[in-house]
C-alpha cells in the first residue's frame, strides 16, 4: 500500500495494543453479536486527506466482509463537514477498530493538511518544499506519505539515504572543507553539506559540494548566500521556517526549504465516524 511500509505489521501490532488480551470488553457486553452498523467518516473542519486506505485495513482486519465505499482519495482538498467513507459491517468489529482507524486517519490528514498550507504558501515562487527526518519512531514512511499527499517533497528518508554532512560533523571533522573532501573521497554521491556563514560558502563549493544547506539564515543573508552561489549547486534553505516566514524565504531565490514542523508539530485533523 504504502512503499516501505508493512501496512498488515502496523494494523496487527495496532490492534493488538488496543484491544489488550480481554479484547473489546464494551462492545461485547453491549452489541449483540449479530448486530449490523452503518457509519460514515467524515471530517469536521477542512482538511487534506491522508490514510483512508489504512483506515480501511483496520475495519476489514476485523470484519473482512464488511463493505467499504471510498467518498475521498487521499490527497483530496475536502470542506467541513465532508464525509470521506462509508462502512458497512459488523457493528462490535467495526466499533472496536474505530479508534485505530480514526488515530491514523486523523494524525496524517494533520500532516497533509499543514503540508498543504505550507506548499501554498510558497506557490508561484519556484521553491520547492521538502520534509526531514523529525517523524515519530517507526511511522517515519507514514508520515512522509502524508507529506506527500499534501504536496511535499520526500528528503531522506534514512541515514543510508543521502549524505548530509551537519554542524556537528563539521565540527568533528575540523572543518567544513575537510568534511565534504572525506565524503567525496569516500566515493560519496550528492554530499549535501550545512552552512550557516557566507564564509563557509567558497570552501564547501572547493572541496566539490554537491548542494548546500543554508542553515538559518534570513532573507538578507539567504539572498546574498543564492548570489554568491550563482547557480553552482542547489540550495536549500532550513531553520526558522513556518507559515509567517516561508514565502519571504522562498522569495530569496533558494532551489529547496526543508521544514521540520510538518511532521513534527502537525496538529491531528478533527475527523469521526457517526451512525448513519
Amino acid at each position: 500500500m504504502i512503499d516501505g511500509f508493512d501496512t498488515a505489521a502496523f494494523v496487527s501490532a495496532t490492534l493488538a495494543e488496543d484491544m489488550g488480551q480481554g479484547g473489546d470488553v464494551t462492545s461485547a457486553a453491549v452489541i449483540p453479536a449479530e448486530a449490523r452498523l452503518t457509519a460514515v467518516m467524515d471530517s469536521r473542519d477542512p482538511v487534506v486527506v491522508a490514510g483512508l486506505p489504512l483506515a480501511a485495513a483496520f475495519f476489514r482486519a476485523l470484519d473482512p466482509a464488511c463493505t467499504i465505499t471510498m467518498l475521498a482519495s487521499d490527497g483530496d482538498a475536502v470542506p467541513a463537514g465532508a464525509d470521506l467513507m462509508r462502512i458497512e459491517g459488523n457493528a462490535r468489529a467495526l466499533l472496536t477498530a474505530e479508534r485505530s482507524a480514526l488515530n491514523t486517519v486523523q494524525h496524517l490528514t494533520g500532516i497533509a493538511t499543514m503540508t498543504r498550507q505550507y506548499v501554498d504558501a510558497i506557490a508561484g515562487t519556484g521553491a520547492v518544499l521538502l520534509d526531514t527526518r523529525k517523524t515519530l519512531p517507526g511511522l517515519r514512511a507514514l508520515e512522509k506519505y502524508a507529506t506527500r499527499m499534501g504536496g511535499a517533497t520526500n528528503h531522506r528518508l534514512r541515514l543510508d539515504d543521502g549524505v548530509m554532512i551537519k554542524d556537528n560533523h563539521i565540527a568533528v571533522a575540523g572543518g567544513v572543507e575537510p568534511a565534504v573532501r572525506a565524503a567525496k573521497t569516500a566515493g560519496l554521491k550528492g554530499v549535501v553539506v550545512e552552512v550557516d556563514t557566507l564564509d563557509q560558502i567558497p570552501p564547501a563549493l572547493a572541496a566539490g559540494a554537491d548542494r548546500l544547506l543554508l542553515d538559518n539564515m534570513g532573507p538578507d543573508m539567504l539572498r546574498a548566500a543564492v548570489a554568491l552561489i550563482a547557480g553552482r549547486v542547489p540550495t536549500e534553505a532550513s531553520g526558522g521556517v513556518n507559515l509567517q516566514t516561508i514565502r519571504a524565504i522562498a522569495e530569496t531565490g533558494v532551489t529547496y526549504i526543508s521544514v521540520g514542523r510538518i511532521t513534527q508539530s502537525a496538529p491531528a485533523a478533527d475527523i469521526g465516524l457517526d451512525f448513519a
